[in-house]
């Protein structure tokens, strides 16, 4: 059993569904002080839901300004699902036909194992490296993410902390690990429509005002409408209604109101302020007035980010195919993640982890022959990036 693998073994026993951490940033945090990593633990939220987030850094001289790479990640795990439809214990790691399984085997605990391993084997072969190394973990990326890296990356803006390269450990390749990196991550944003009518008897409509007949117009030209044309690292810009709610129960009662619920999947070519001004436009277009025709919530969840091709996405790529011969993708598709919070701190944020098939799935699992080269990368990415600095 390699290092890697039995650290990833360690940290998928440990049932750490967010926001519970269960002594995951421990385990690491020793690991990383025998390496001369200096940890701090920079906990918050609520006693009934609190977050462990831990910062550890790296340099082999202090007073040198060297650039900094950070290995971010989380140890929390979303929840297993009814038990009995695994086919194993999710936090028992077990082996069957070259598979680890396991509640978090992809997503991300054999990342976390994969990076502390990396940088493990690079310190022992380069004790001085040219660059600072780094680590933003926390227990909060599976739940509302309020307590957790945002957290962290305020922190460390008020600290002034430069951070110069970031790799997000999570699950990005698709069939075999390092087909595929996200260099970015479309923006989301969620909005709450309240359509306002006037309760009333369906046989005398005339005495009522239907708010869904009112909403139907606007919601099919928002679903028709091109927001943009997207650009050469992000698909155009998508809205999706995800829920609606209106009427009372009774089918003789015109509604009094109707909530839609819809969300935003926004690209680098529109701004949260822009898109939340073309719905208003039309709604108005319709005859739906703000304050007295509707109201709107709006919750931005995150902006969208770039890493264009530069320093790190080269390094990656070239440490992916020394260690893989493969000539990896570069992909801003799927949900947020944390690299959103990151980049408001650091340029240069990429995410890249092993296939992700299986994560949230029932029986989530990783090839063991996944598990070597995803460390043997991380370790070339910070030779490769050592060398550039050098």
């Amino acid at each position: 059993m390699t290092p890697t693998l039995r650290l990833s073994e360690e940290l998928i026993a440990r049932p750490s569904v967010t926001p519970s951490d269960e002594g995951c940033q421990t385990l690491i945090a020793d690991r990383l002080r025998a390496l001369g990593f200096v940890c701090e633990s920079l906990d918050s939220g609520p006693e009934h839901f609190r977050v462990r987030n831990l910062w550890a850094h790296f340099s082999s001289d202090l007073s040198a300004k060297n650039p900094k790479l950070v290995f971010a990640g989380h140890t929390d795990v979303v929840p297993t699902g009814p038990l009995g439809d695994w086919t194993s214990d999710p936090f028992v790691p077990t082996h069957r036909d070259g598979k680890l399984y396991g509640r978090g085997a992809s997503d991300m605990k054999t990342s976390l194992a994969a990076m502390v391993v990396a940088c493990e084997e690079f310190l022992a072969a380069h004790p001085r490296p040219a660059i600072d190394i780094a680590f933003l973990l926390t227990s909060d990326e599976e739940g509302p993410a309020t307590d957790g890296t945002v957290v962290v990356c305020n922190e460390l803006k008020r600290r002034g902390e430069r951070l110069d390269w970031c790799i997000v450990g999570e699950p990005t390749s698709v069939e075999r690990t390092g087909d595929m990196i996200k260099n970015g991550r479309r923006g989301s944003m969620s909005g709450k429509l309240t359509v306002l009518g006037i309760q009333g008897h369906i046989a005398y409509p005339h005495l009522a005002r239907n708010p869904i007949h009112l909403a139907a117009p606007a919601l099919a030209e928002l679903a028709g409408t091109e927001w943009d044309a997207g650009n050469a690292y992000f698909p155009p810009t998508s809205w999706q209604v995800s829920n609606i709610h209106g009427g009372t129960g009774a089918s003789n009662v015109i509604p009094g109101q109707v909530v839609i619920d819809f969300n935003f999947r926004f690209s680098t070519e529109s701004s949260p302020e822009q898109l939340q001004q073309r719905v208003r436009d039309t709604l108005l277009r319709h005859g739906l007035a703000e304050g007295s025709g509707y109201t709107l919530e709006w919750t931005v969840s995150g902006r969208p980010f770039l890493t264009a091709p530069g320093t790190l996405v080269h390094a990656v790529q070239n440490a992916i195919q020394a260690e893989t011969g493969l000539q990896t993708e570069l992909s801003t598709t799927g949900g947020t993640s944390d690299g959103r919070f990151i980049a408001q701190v650091c340029e240069q944020v990429i995410e890249m982890g092993p296939p992700n098939a299986t994560i949230h799935k029932v029986d989530e699992c990783v090839a063991v022959h996944d598990i070597e080269p995803l460390k043997n990368i991380y370790r070339r990415v910070l030779e490769n990036l050592a060398q550039a600095a050098a």
